[in-house]
């Protein structure tokens, strides 16, 4: 899956599939997770979200299935 760097102190990189609606993150720690069935307007609200890190603690980890990949 391809991803795009993003500007946070947290995340490195984001990437979303709009068929299988998994969103896969990379943090600067180095792992990357895939969070399994997330809608297309998470994907959209973290991208434009003020503080990346902060949408994601509070929308993203602990509400979604996720798997780490790395």
């Amino acid at each position: 899956m391809n991803r795009q760097p993003v500007t946070s102190s947290n995340l490195r990189s984001v990437g979303y599939d709009s068929t299988s609606q998994v969103l896969e993150i990379e943090f600067h720690s180095g792992g990357i997770y895939q969070y399994l069935h997330v809608p297309s307007n998470v994907h959209s609200s973290l991208l434009s979200a003020g503080s990346k890190g902060s949408y994601f603690q509070t929308f993203i980890k602990d509400r979604y299935a996720n798997r780490k990949i790395r």
